[in-house]
């Protein structure tokens, strides 16, 4: 990774902060170790030394997200793919089916609500990215809603860590470092939720149908709110 990092850092030096921003936030995206805030933070910081308008900044954000939004894609397909052979091959182990997991998207995509889970799991600088699009297409959540979620969300992030770089709020290398330890405990969380999502769907299955108690517990909760 440290290798990738500094390889990084070169390539800053070496071509336009647009196409940096675009190159760097694809290998960001796709290559999960490389810390998060890094290209972004670099290139306010670059931007900052070229005397660039703070409009720029936004110009940037776009560019970065839709950069991260391809490698959100290809991540998304990937773990699409991998779905259809790890739930076919270990699913009865857990108790777990197809029809389950993608049920599950589908109970998911339930309106703006959902979407708005997304955009803000993208946009919050701390929610590390790529464990959200493996979770997007081993559910699969539907395609259209995920990728304009992602996309607007990453606007947003992208575009806090391009201000920190340009404001130069600190050194870059400790802002850096403190984002990529709370990004850390972001995948931490993420990963208790994985594995008590998958001891639940295992529970229930031995119960009932998971499609059939995620219909009921929405139902209820409709009851309750009068969303009907």
């Amino acid at each position: 990774m440290q290798a990738i990092i500094l390889w990084l850092e070169t390539l800053a030096q070496q071509i336009s902060v647009t196409w940096f921003v675009f190159i760097g936030a694809m290998v960001e995206e796709i290559l999960a170790p490389v810390p998060s805030p890094l290209v972004m933070m670099l290139a306010g910081s670059i931007a900052a030394s070229q005397a660039s308008p703070l409009l720029f900044l936004l110009w940037l954000a776009m560019i970065g997200a839709f950069s991260k939004t391809i490698g959100s894609l290809v991540i998304y397909v990937l773990a699409d793919k991998a779905e259809d052979i790890l739930v076919g091959k270990f699913g009865k182990f857990l108790g777990v089916s197809k029809a389950d997991t993608e049920g599950l998207g589908k109970f998911l995509n339930n309106g703006k609500r959902d979407d708005l889970v997304i955009f803000l799991m993208r946009a919050i600088p701390v929610m590390p990215t790529a464990p959200v699009s493996v979770i997007a297409g081993l559910i699969k959540i539907k395609l259209k809603n995920y990728l304009l979620s992602t996309f607007l969300g990453l606007i947003v992030r992208n575009a806090i860590y391009l201000y920190l770089g340009y404001a130069g709020l600190g050194t870059l290398e400790s802002l850096s470092e403190g984002f990529d330890s709370l990004e850390k405990i972001g995948y931490f969380i993420l990963a208790i939720l994985g594995g008590l999502a998958l001891l639940w769907m295992y529970r229930k299955r031995q119960q009932g149908s998971v499609l059939t108690l995620l219909d009921q517990a929405l139902s209820s909760i409709k009851k309750l709110f009068k969303l009907d």
